[in-house]
This record gives structure tokens, sequence and C-alpha cells, in this order.
């Protein structure tokens, strides 16, 4: 599992000319699974999010998590975060989970972070959708959990 986390001031997601999606200051979170994923590395990952201290305290360091700030999420399912680039021009996505591996593993995960007290937005899993992210910082993580 694989994601890659902003601090945002505001980020929403939008399908076919309608807003799915928004939230304000929270973290965006792009997601994507890869072969052999469980729920236990979902739970993991839901506890690493809902845990992370990366909003400044009033010494200015990151020192305060979501529920301090009364932060959101918005999460969208992303395979591409397991493209392959090493050969040639065109990515393979041989290493991203099948949507029938995925979804539920999708769906566990914005489940978990809501069972955390979390407000969560999402996409629609395998949409076209335009993301707009505004970074906070910028302060982006990579988390990855095999």
């Amino acid at each position: 599992m694989r994601v890659v986390l902003q601090r945002v001031s505001q980020a929403s997601v939008t399908i076919g000319g309608t807003v799915a999606g928004a939230i304000g200051r929270g973290f965006c979170l792009l997601v994507g699974f890869t072969h052999g994923d469980t729920g236990e590395r979902v739970d993991w990952m839901a506890d690493k999010v809902a845990g992370l201290r990366l909003f400044a305290d009033a010494d200015g360091k990151m020192n305060l998590g979501l529920a301090d700030v009364q932060g959101a999420l918005l999460v969208i399912s992303q395979f591409t975060l397991y493209g392959d680039t090493a050969r040639g021009r065109r990515p393979s996505f041989i290493d991203a989970a099948r949507p029938d591996a995925a979804i539920p593993l999708y769906e566990r995960f914005v489940a978990a972070l809501r069972t955390r007290g979390l407000e969560v937005a999402t996409g629609e899993f395998g949409a076209d959708m335009l993301v707009e992210i505004h970074n906070d910082g910028p302060v982006t993580l990579i988390l990855d959990r095999a």
C-alpha cells in the first residue's frame, strides 16, 4: 500500500463536472494498492495517517494532528502510484492491484479513517477525476507499507 500525503489548505475532486468531494484544512491522500496488500496493512496505514502531526503549534513546530486542527481528509484512489517506469517510455502497471482486490481495500481504508473520528471526503474508484490540491507548506510525504 502506498500513500502520497499532502498537507492542504483545501482540496477537491470533480467527476463529470460535479464536485464529488471537498475539504478545507487537512490532508489529501492519493492511495494505491499492490498485490498482497491486506486489511492489516490498511489498518496500519489508517493509524499512521490519523496520528501524524504535521500542523504547526504555537512555536511553529509540526506538532499538531488532524484532530487538533479540526482537519479533514480527501482520499483519492490512484493505481498509477504503482507505475513502473524503469524500462521504456510507457509505464507498466503490473504491480498495481486489480480492481477486484483494490476496491475492498480502498473502502476499508476510508471506513478505517472514519472510525478513527476523521471527516473523510472521497472521489470515485476508477473514475476520471480532476483533483485540485492547494498544498500547504508545501508538505508532502510518501507513506509505504509492504
